[in-house]
């Protein structure tokens, strides 16, 4: 694959939101004249190990079948779209393959599906598939959690607040906007009184308007008090009343942000919101992640 292919990796779990993720991965494909890598992972520690034990032979007939099935499956999207779709089935962790993979083929963003808050004690301990993903990749990813979306983006959320990593996020929403032709709303959220604060967080806001305008994007900015409600609610409300069709968000170092992604703003915004996430981790070199004209 070329390195400068816009590489969008699709991990298959043949469940109805892995497709709708599926059929969002499809539209930025086209936009970006793309190339979409499905794969599918064959458990080795969850009920098919235990289930099947060592026998790689039991394995291996169910990876054939595993691979048709993904190869009609990438033949009809292709023909659908018009561009190359590869598939993969693969034998391991889900997580790990899945991050593994999106660095063999260098993949520009990661499209899953997930459905919503795993248990509490799975919140706690290890998380599902879709937060490991999210924890551990080195290109964004998106989540899908709702059934019905927007087919395209009008609006991309961006929350901001005073740490640098998250003037990371601008690049990503300036590229991603001029994609889709959508609108820019940044957003800050005022915990405080404190005048010094919001002075800083007004002249930041200008400063990222300025710069999205500038890049030829249509942005509008609001600073608006948390009363007494998280970041992660301020800015789900702020969504809502919005109509956003996607949240960008850091996965780390974010005002109420924890040095660990279980138990973040960041998780949980993507919990409890049916609007896409696109999840964008601190010191990533953005021309590296994106490759666009």
């Amino acid at each position: 694959m070329n390195s400068t292919t816009y590489s969008i990796l699709v991990p298959i779990g043949f469940s109805e939101q892995s497709k709708i993720a599926l059929e969002q991965a499809e539209r930025l494909a086209i936009l970006t004249n793309g190339e979409i890598t499905l794969l599918s992972v064959i458990e080795t520690s969850g009920m098919l190990s235990r289930l099947f034990g060592e026998d790689d032979e039991k394995y291996t007939d169910l990876k054939i079948v595993l691979q048709e099935k993904l190869d009609n499956i990438a033949s009809e999207v292709s023909a659908r779209i018009g561009l190359k779709v590869n598939a993969m089935a693969a034998k391991g962790k889900v997580s790990q393959k899945i991050i593994e993979v999106s660095e063999l083929i260098n993949a520009k963003v990661i499209v899953m599906g997930t459905n919503g808050a795993p248990s509490e004690f799975a919140k706690k301990v290890i998380g599902s598939n879709a937060f490991r993903v999210v924890t551990h990749s080195t290109c964004p990813v998106i989540t899908i959690k709702g059934k019905n979306h927007f087919k395209g983006c009008r609006n991309i959320i961006l929350p901001l607040d005073l740490e640098k990593e998250t003037k990371e996020k601008v690049s990503h929403a300036l590229i991603l906007a001029r994609l889709w032709g959508a609108i820019v709303k940044v957003v800050s959220i005022s915990k405080s009184n404190d005048e010094e604060t919001t002075a800083k967080l007004r002249a930041n806001l200008k400063q990222v308007k300025k710069f999205l305008t500038d890049g030829g994007v249509s942005t509008e900015a609001e600073l608006i008090k948390a009363e007494g409600r998280s970041l992660s609610q301020s800015v789900l409300d702020y969504s809502n009343n919005n109509d956003g069709d996607l949240i960008m968000i850091m996965t780390q170092q974010e005002s109420d942000f924890t040095n660990h992604f279980i138990g973040s703003s960041a998780q949980s915004i993507i919990y409890n919101t049916d609007t896409p996430v696109m999840s964008v981790r601190p010191m990533v070199t953005i021309g590296s992640v994106y490759d666009l004209p």
